[in-house]
C-alpha cells in the first residue's frame, strides 16, 4: 500500500506547512459525492487519528484514513503548473471513470 507525492507536490505542501506550523501532515481521503460517486478530500491536519496509514513523500507526511486506502492505493498526487493555472492532480490506479466536470470518480 502506498501514497506518493511528486517532488513539485511535497514542494508546495511543504510551503502550506510552514504557513500552519500545527500542521504535521497532509490528510487524503475521499467522501461519497458528485455525480460519479467519490471526491478526494485533501487537507492540512494538526493529528494522527488510531486508524490513520501514514506514508511520507520526500519529507512530507500524508496520513489516510482506513476507509478511504482501499479506493486510494497507488495514488500519486502531483502539483502542475499551466500558463496561470496550478492544481493537484490525481494519479489513482483505482480509477475507472470521472464525471464530465471532474470533481468526481467511479472505482470499478
Amino acid at each position: 500500500m502506498s501514497i506518493a507525492l511528486s517532488e513539485s507536490a511535497a514542494e508546495r505542501v511543504s510551503g502550506y506547512l510552514r504557513d500552519r506550523p500545527d500542521a504535521i501532515g497532509l490528510r487524503f481521503g475521499v467522501k461519497k459525492t458528485g455525480c460519479s460517486g467519490f471526491a478526494y478530500v485533501v487537507d492540512l491536519t494538526d493529528v494522527e487519528l488510531e486508524n490513520d496509514q501514514v506514508f511520507e513523500s520526500h519529507g512530507v507526511k500524508v496520513l489516510v484514513d482506513a476507509g478511504s486506502m482501499a479506493l486510494l492505493d497507488g495514488t500519486e498526487i502531483d502539483y502542475a503548473k499551466n500558463g496561470l493555472n496550478a492544481q493537484f492532480v490525481f494519479r489513482n490506479p483505482n480509477v475507472s471513470g470521472e464525471c464530465g466536470c471532474g470533481e468526481s470518480f467511479t472505482v470499478a
